[in-house]
């Protein structure tokens, strides 16, 4: 086991990390920038050092400063969180050549599921259907018209690099793709460092469903059930909830079981996320694998008892898995709310400022994992998420009162947050139902939705 790790990480993420290293008796260090200089994580840790200004590029995405970080501390191994350098595959080969280790997949898989239309191509050889797509990256305009009139439109522009609904667009004719493919470009291009986009075949009614899977270095693995990220708004999540409304028993084990089939097949080792697209049928189509921890992963960590962050540790230190899918039991319902400081009532427009006063709501069934305090000052050059509410109950209905219960005591003065579009969604009827799509926001609108709640 690691004897000290850099955590090459902000906010929520770098306390969840910190918690699951001190329960394995590891040393931390939190690598900050100087925005994030009065952090919790950086109060919390055992050490912390800077590595640079708040500009992202000059921090937490430059690479020698987090490797430098890590050398001088005495640190063995670098956890990246998600986002920012969680899946460079050229960071983690860096790593590696200066006898620290990557908590994460090692270089080689990462390079090996990198680009999103190749995985693709890779997991649907090993079984997995696979949605409609363009023949590799679009090379020029003219290449991406003929791909999209082969496809059919509608169709999804995607970056081959990053996540986050950065660099997507659904388009439904060719002079929108025109139009749309120099923005997506430019988006991609400032997000990832990589321009690449492919086409996807759109479908206007679906659910985004995932499986969580651990694989050993040894070829052992397991799935950990799915979640349901359906409640997106501009290809962007801010509900999970598992397990998913949208399959049956049946369907659920047979999509988890080939999704496990096709990673090990595959090679992919460590924890990661396979991503769905379910049609209005309950056909699902394979999209891509995350190769990192997910924002929602402790929705699933609800339902199973298992701690994904520590695993994450153990794989990554040469351990087996420890644990066999008869092992691994999925109980009750649990719903997580991501917390961000935004306003759904003006274009979720995102802002910044100091926590007047903060208090986090309790009781069984309930957690939070945030980095807030009172007095904290959110800087505004980072992401806006300021926390996740995770609700677990017995079963959905009694999950969901829980959800309003502690939703409404949840007080974070002094920003404005999406707390409301969490408290209106509860009381719509489609979500209620388990009918919702990942259209369901785009389609009705926050403003809509927050109103119909307001009149209840």
């Amino acid at each position: 086991m690691f004897r000290k790790v850099l955590i090459a990480n902000r906010g929520e993420i770098a306390i969840r990390i910190l918690r699951a290293c001190r329960e394995l008796g590891i040393e931390t260090v939190v690598a900050y920038s100087t925005a994030d200089r009065d952090s919790l994580p950086v109060q919390l840790a055992d050490e912390a050092i800077c590595i640079g200004p708040p500009d992202a590029r000059r921090s937490y995405l430059l690479a020698p400063a987090v490797i430098s970080a890590a050398m001088l501390t005495g640190c063995d191994a670098i956890h990246p969180g998600y986002g920012f350098l969680s899946e460079d595959e050229g960071f983690a080969e860096v790593v590696a050549a200066h006898d620290l280790t990557f908590i994460g997949p090692p270089a080689a898989i990462l390079e090996r599921f990198a680009s999103k239309a190749g995985t693709r191509q890779l997991l649907g050889a090993h079984g997995l259907p696979t949605i409609p797509g363009s023949d590799g990256m679009l090379r020029d305009e003219m290449h991406a018209l003929d791909e999209a009139e082969r496809i059919g439109y509608p169709v999804l522009i995607k970056p081959s690099a990053g996540g986050g609904g950065k660099g997507m667009r659904m388009v439904r004719t060719g002079r929108e793709l025109e139009s749309a493919l120099r923005v997506c470009r430019s988006e991609a291009k400032a997000a990832f460092g990589d321009d690449s986009l492919y086409l996807e075949k759109w479908l206007d009614e679906n659910r985004h469903v995932e499986i969580q899977v651990a694989i050993d270095r040894y070829g052992h693995g397991v799935h950990l059930g799915d979640r349901d990220c359906s409640v997106q708004r501009r290809h962007q999540k801010i509900l999970e909830e598992a397990p998913t409304p949208a399959l049956s028993e049946a369907a659920r084990a047979d999509l988890a079981e080939r999704a496990l089939r096709a990673a090990i097949a595959a090679g992919y080792e460590n924890v990661g996320t396979l991503e769905f697209l379910v049609d209005s049928v309950g056909s699902f189509f394979f999209i891509e694998i995350n190769c990192r921890i997910q924002v929602e992963h402790p929705v699933t960590e609800m339902l199973t008892g298992i701690d994904l962050v520590a695993t994450q540790i153990r794989i990554a230190a040469g351990e087996p898995l420890g644990f066999s899918q008869a092992d691994v039991a999925l109980r009750g319902h649990a719903i997580e709310f991501r917390i961000n400081a935004e306003d759904p009532a003006n274009g979720f427009r995102p802002g910044a400022g100091v926590v007047e006063r903060y208090h986090a709501p309790g009781g069984p069934g309930v957690r939070v994992d945030s980095h807030l305090f009172s007095g904290y000052d959110v800087p505004p050059y980072y992401d806006s998420l300021l926390g996740k509410l995770i609700v677990w109950g017995p079963d959905r209905p009694s999950a969901i009162a829980r959800s309003r219960v502690a939703l409404d005591e949840l007080v974070v003065d002094g920003l404005v947050t999406n707390v409301a579009i969490h408290q209106a969604l509860l009381g719509n009827e489609a979500f209620l139902a388990g009918k919702m799509t990942t259209n369901l926001l785009d389609r009705v609108g926050s403003e809509a939705i927050l109103a119909a709640a307001a009149r209840a």
